[in-house]
């Protein structure tokens, strides 16, 4: 007596970088870098970057199984200055250890150890590129705060573009707070943007404080605490990636 078909044993192989984001152990790019630097086998034998994983193939990490794919997870943190944006788990004071998630999750992107505010975390390695990709100009925004009164000429030029590691950054919206703080909404995220285009102008950031990704806002959410994205952040969020959505429910 024949049972009913399984799907899975019909399933198109899938790119093994693909395969290891699905499965929340890390972003596609991360997933290149393990399997260039050798990390990862299939079936035994050391995988290559264009090694495809079909149903019923064993895929490791360090020697590590790799399992099924995980239920997605989008959450919100407010990162604390002094604490690293990285997965990688011997590093002092990293962000993986701060959240303590039961999950395996990684950061979207990244915040300088000496700046602090809003990151979002997941194990959804599709949406990582989708929101960093600067050509899509999500939003990112900002309150900094420098070492002596900011004049109007220099908001002006930070929004207007200013030169830094030899490029001329995109054009932003700046708007003055006070004296020393501005508030500035980039749709770019080159190596210590804002400091560098401050310190281009002759002025030294004291405080960078992120608050908002996309539609996603820090809100009240305390130093060091994290929560949930909200079914209306992930409805506004995950389209703005590209039209990346959680599976339905059971």
């Amino acid at each position: 007596m024949s049972g009913a078909p399984d799907p899975a044993a019909n399933a198109a192989p899938m790119r093994l970088n693909k395969f290891l984001s699905e499965t929340g152990v890390c972003s596609r790019r991360e997933a290149d870098k393990w399997i260039a630097a050798g990390r990862v086998t299939l079936n035994g034998t050391q995988a290559g970057l264009g090694t495809r994983v079909a149903p019923g193939d064993q895929i490791r990490v360090d020697g590590n199984l790799v399992g099924p794919k995980q239920a997605p997870i989008y959450i919100a943190l407010n990162k604390p200055v002094g604490v690293t944006c990285t997965s990688e788990s011997w590093v002092p004071n990293n962000i993986i250890d701060l959240v303590g998630h039961p999950e395996r999750i990684f950061p979207i992107g990244r915040l300088d150890k000496d700046s602090e505010g809003l990151i979002l975390l997941t194990n959804d390695g599709d949406i990582v590129n989708a929101i960093l990709r600067s050509e899509h100009n999500h939003e990112k925004e900002y309150i900094v705060s420098v070492d002596r009164p900011i004049s109007d000429l220099a908001l002006r030029m930070l929004g207007d573009g200013v030169r830094i590691m030899g490029r001329l950054t995109k054009p932003c919206r700046v708007q003055r707070i006070d004296r020393e703080s501005f508030r500035i909404i980039l749709t770019q995220g080159l190596n210590r943007q804002i400091r560098r285009m401050c310190s281009a102008l002759g002025y030294k950031v004291r405080r960078l404080r992120r608050v908002r990704i996309i539609n996603v806002h820090l809100g009240n959410l305390a130093p060091g605490s994290w929560r949930d994205l909200s079914a209306a952040e992930l409805e506004g969020l995950l389209p703005a990636a590209g039209g990346v959505h959680p599976p339905a429910a059971d």
